[in-house]
């Protein structure tokens, strides 16, 4: 019930501004606004405030916690949006705002342009580099696979692997795919294969959607999950023509889960026709390695060196001879021009030996005292005992007499 205001009435300010609030409330019970975003904050308390503008007016807007909760994009200053809720006043502060119950992105879907900011910061990030990428092993013996029991996408997983390599072990990390449980239980599998550390290979993925279906795999906790993972990662979401988060964050992307097997292991049909051919290639080139080592023995064993090795042999053996024989007569004849050499210098040193002097009579004279040799009588004085030796034995005497000349002559 509305007061109708004339010159005696007299209010308060609450009550103008809850009867304003009332009028306002009554005539525009909701609104679908478009509008730019700007001074966009986040309170503490997670409500959101901001100002939604065109080229000619702004008003003031507020979305709570609890609608902002659902958001699937990012808010940002100067997005343009198209606003659903109710205009109303702010009684305390006399505001005029609009109270926002949902917000979609003009132009773009909500859940396109939460992929596209998404996608962008985790590339600023480096999130998508190629130096990131791990190399898949070329014969894993464990896969993981992070999906659900129930799809389609692990039956066809199961056989292709099966066929191709029937000894392959699978880890089934059974999970929702979609809904609001599904990305914080496939970033869980993944951590739990990689604490386990079993799996050689992890297969992540589902089977084809609409992009609501898929969505779980564009969330930030899942790209995070296969980015941190130690182990490899092979994205397998949807159709050829679906690309999620997970697909630039996997160290591989499969178009389909069918994809993702055949890329997983080799076709063991493959390796064995692989293997026979190599082997066949091997056993030819051994064979004609054979022939041709033959072919050069032959040939040697004709050539003219083998064949006149005998007769090479025997003129060998007899210039051996000849040399043998000829070092002989020349060691022969230099021994006896030695053995003469010797005899001749041996009759020259007995000549010359003083033994030879003592036999013809003469002696060696002495001093008594230190030894030496005595050859001048200047060399005595009277009373020097002398030793005097000769061919046979020696005897001592004294010196009576010294004289200066010689008795010789």
């Amino acid at each position: 019930m509305f007061t109708r205001l004339d010159d005696t009435v007299v209010i308060t300010v609450s009550e103008l501004n809850r009867q304003v609030s009332q009028i306002i409330g009554l005539s525009l019970p909701g609104v679908r606004i478009r509008g730019e975003i700007s001074n966009l904050k986040i309170a503490a308390s997670q409500h959101v405030y901001f100002t939604l503008k065109d080229n000619e007016a702004q008003v003031s807007a507020v979305m709570f916690r609890s609608a902002a909760s659902k958001l699937r994009f990012r808010l940002e200053n100067g997005l343009e949006v198209i606003a659903d809720g109710e205009v109303g006043l702010y009684e305390k502060r006399g505001e005029f705002r609009l109270v926002a119950q949902s917000l979609d992105p003009a132009g773009i879907g909500a859940l396109q342009l939460a992929f596209e900011q998404l996608k962008a910061r985790l590339e600023a990030e480096g999130l998508f580099a190629a130096s990131r990428k791990k190399e898949l092993p070329r014969f894993p013996a464990v896969i993981g696979v992070v999906t659900s029991e129930r799809g389609a996408a692990i039956r066809d997983i199961l056989n292709i692997l099966r066929r191709r390599m029937p000894a392959v072990r699978v880890i089934l990390a059974s999970v929702p795919v979609q809904g609001e449980g599904a990305p914080a239980a496939i970033a869980g599998a993944l951590y739990d294969l990689n604490e386990a550390g079993d799996a050689d290979l992890i297969i992540v993925g589902r089977g084809g959607g609409s992009l609501e279906d898929l969505w779980a795999f564009n969330e930030e906790i899942v790209a995070r999950a296969i980015a941190a993972s130690a182990i490899p990662v092979i994205s397998a979401v949807g159709h050829e023509t679906d690309f999620t988060i997970s697909d630039f964050t996997a160290d591989m992307r499969a178009p389909t889960p069918s994809a993702a097997a055949e890329l997983a292991v080799p076709d063991r049909s493959e390796l064995q026709r692989d293997i026979l051919t190599k082997m066949r290639r091997m056993r030819s080139s051994i064979l004609t390695l054979l022939q041709l080592r033959q072919s050069e023995l032959k040939s040697i064993h004709e050539g003219y060196v083998l064949r006149r090795f005998p007769e090479q042999l025997d003129e060998d053996l007899k210039a051996l001879d000849n040399t043998v024989a000829a070092l002989g007569s020349n060691f022969k004849a230099s021994l006896a021009a030695t053995e003469g050499k010797f005899v001749s210098l041996a009759s020259k040193l007995d000549t010359l030996s003083p033994l030879s002097t003592l036999q013809r009579g003469y002696g060696i004279v002495r001093s008594a005292v230190d030894g030496r040799i005595i050859a001048s009588s200047d060399q005595l004085v009277i009373g020097d005992d002398i030793d005097v030796i000769l061919a046979k034995g020696a005897f001592r005497g004294n010196v009576t007499e010294v004289r200066d000349e010689s008795l010789i002559g």
